[in-house]
């Protein structure tokens, strides 16, 4: 294991870990790096049974990550909050100075059409479409890496979450497809694959097809900056 010299780019990308619960139970913990932003999420590796997610923004300064919390499922007080800690790294192994995390690469932002972090920018309806102002603290945010993606749905400002899923994705033809490992509104959700037409448009994505529970949906993502 070396100590990080290298830009932060070399962050960019999926990373899992996979432990063990004090009840036994087998769980996958799965982080999430894009240029600024990330999340990092546990969950039943079997079941997919939803346990907890955090993330926000990220900086690298020399081996130590600075993160600033803008949702934490296990205790909303830290949203707002800097936490900082050092890190070690090789080109597969991710590990945090000091603790027992040691995380397995996924992948390094590739093929990632769509790899970036994005905040739901707008919907269509009724032909018409209605933008949202993606500076207001309500924020529905998708991270996507090469592979993995994750939606987080949460407030910075009343630091309350609504909701969160992910899972693994694929973009292939104009289609997007995505199979999902976790939600944490509905377990039974666990293991469908939704298919979408997607399109970027003027660097905005266009989303569009049916959601988990079957309704038409289209919408507008842009990336965040």
């Amino acid at each position: 294991m070396i100590s990080i010299s290298m830009q932060a780019q070399s962050l960019i990308g999926a990373w899992e870990m996979k432990h063990i619960s004090e009840a036994g139970t087998p769980l996958r913990s799965v982080v999430i790096f894009s240029d600024g932003y990330q999340v990092i999420s546990t969950f039943e590796a079997t079941s997919g049974k939803f346990i907890s997610s955090n993330g926000g923004t990220w900086k690298l300064n020399g081996d130590t990550i600075t993160e600033k919390v803008e949702f934490d499922t296990k205790n909303s007080e830290r949203v707002g909050t800097e936490v900082s800690f050092k890190v070690s790294m090789n080109d597969s192994i991710l590990k945090a100075v000091g603790s027992d995390m040691e995380l397995k690469r996924i992948d390094k932002g590739l093929p990632g059409k769509l790899q970036g972090a994005w905040l739901m920018s707008g919907r269509k309806r009724d032909g018409k479409i209605q933008q949202r102002d993606t500076n207001r603290p309500r924020k529905t945010m998708k991270i996507l890496s090469g592979t993995c993606f994750q939606w987080i749905a949460y407030n910075t400002e009343t630091k309350q979450f609504m909701g969160t899923g992910g899972g693994t994705y694929t973009t292939k033809n104009g289609t997007y497809t995505e199979q999902i490992e976790f939600f944490s509104r509905d377990d039974t959700r666990v293991g469908a694959s939704l298919q979408f037409d997607y399109s970027l448009v003027d660097g905005a994505w266009h989303h569009s097809g049916l959601s988990s529970k079957g309704k038409p949906i289209y919408e507008i993502w842009s990336l965040r900056k």
